[in-house]
């Protein structure tokens, strides 16, 4: 793994919302229960390294949407409540970089490495890392700390959220993306 401090690597933690704890909302099951608190203990050194943060919150433009900014699930979890000094891009489609100042403020403070976690692994988080991986960005997905929520199929079957997850990883490693764990992160940071 060639990400190290030195590099000022980002962290980007992408939608973790209050209304991904309403799971049944979702698909009824999720995997890594314990994501948002792997990125808490991520978000926790980068803030005593002064590395870069950004903070991903997904602002639906549908009124009805758990994730609408007129609801209490738009909202940053606990865990990850932005500072008050630390950037926030709101978006309202899948990736990051579509409609916001991220790829610009990347580019500007001259970041190279990225590191993501959050919600979901197979939208969100998918989106987000195909097109860093695009831009040139060299990035690491943290497994422990994405989740995702079982899936119907197109013809009605039901797919684990960990099928689901551990495909979309497969689908992004040493394609756009490094899959890595927190616990090597840490070790590297």
């Amino acid at each position: 793994m060639s990400i190290t401090r030195l590099n000022n690597p980002a962290l980007l933690l992408i939608d973790i919302q209050k209304g991904f704890q309403d799971v049944a909302y979702w698909g009824g099951d999720r995997n890594n229960v314990n994501a948002e608190e792997k990125a808490g203990e991520l978000l926790e050194i980068w803030r005593s390294k002064k590395l870069p943060i950004f903070h991903v919150q997904h602002c639906s433009s549908n009124p009805n949407s758990i994730l609408h900014e007129t609801n209490r699930g738009n909202e940053f979890q606990d865990l990850v409540k932005p500072l008050e000094s630390e950037i926030i891009i709101k978006k309202n489609v899948n990736s990051a970089f579509i409609g916001t100042n991220l790829k610009e403020l990347l580019d500007n403070a001259k970041i190279t490495d990225l590191v993501i976690v959050g919600l979901t692994t197979d939208h969100c988080v998918s989106t987000t890392t195909r097109m860093a991986g695009n831009f040139g960005f060299n990035v690491y997905l943290v497994s422990d700390a994405t989740a995702t929520f079982n899936k119907k199929g197109i013809n009605g079957e039901e797919f684990s959220a960990e099928l689901i997850h551990q495909t979309a990883l497969a689908s992004l490693n040493e394609e756009f993306a490094q899959v890595v764990t927190s616990e090597s992160i840490k070790e590297f940071v």
